[in-house]
């Protein structure tokens, strides 16, 4: 059976709303989500991102039979600049889905990233592009043996949180989390507000006080 490509249902979400996600990063995500939205934290970033940015973007999925990415090359076809491809590759070790071509490809159209549940490979020049992101679980020399099967834009499970098209990706050195797109606009205002309070929390903890002052923990019983 060839690649299956399904058109997604509901829309993007608006660039605008996208852009102010960019202030938050997964820890504060995946809080807010009460852990029902972090990655497997076996799925690692190949480079550093550091403090200023970190990956942000819509979701379209690739689901990978066995060791064929097919589905990679049809998924990269359809993505937009700024979207992110999430492959679903079983988790498997033993055969890459992606390395420098294909992720050179998807980089020359302004795709964000690709992050995969399985194994990429050329680590060592994908782990030098600032400007295009790639997660994997692990990386291998040996590549895939076919591209003719697997589906893009189809519900998955990734790193064993579901995914849907045009769900919100965050990234960063922490790991991923998935944001639900309907879920992007309500969870936004009480992300913002608490990056608001942890810049507060840091100037006072700045003074002198104790971190028992300043969250109000339980006191402790003397044993």
């Amino acid at each position: 059976m060839p690649t299956r490509l399904f058109q997604p249902e509901g829309t993007r979400l608006p660039t605008s709303l996208i852009d102010e996600w960019r202030k938050i990063p997964a820890a504060v995500v995946a809080d807010l989500l009460r852990g029902t939205g972090h990655v497997d934290a076996g799925i690692r970033p190949l480079r550093r991102f550091g403090t200023k940015s970190w990956l942000v973007g819509s979701a379209i999925t690739a689901r990978c039979d066995g060791a064929d990415y097919g589905a990679v090359h049809h998924a990269i076809d359809v993505a937009q600049a700024g979207d992110v491809v999430v492959v679903d590759a079983g988790g498997r070790s033993d055969a890459a889905m992606i390395g420098e071509l294909l992720s050179g490809s998807a980089r020359r159209k302004g795709i964000a990233g690709v992050i995969v549940d399985g194994a990429v490979r050329d680590a060592g020049m994908l782990s030098e592009w600032a400007d295009f992101a790639i997660f994997s679980r692990w990386v291998t020399p040996r590549g895939p043996s076919s591209m003719e099967l697997g589906s893009v834009n189809e519900s998955i499970s990734f790193g064993g949180i579901p995914v849907s098209p045009f769900d919100l990706i965050i990234g960063d050195d922490d790991g991923l989390v998935i944001v639900p797109r309907g879920r992007a606009e309500e969870l936004l205002t009480p992300a913002l507000a608490r990056i608001k309070a942890e810049v507060e929390w840091e100037a006072v903890l700045a003074t002198g006080k104790s971190t028992i002052e300043v969250f109000n923990v339980p006191k402790a019983e003397e044993a």
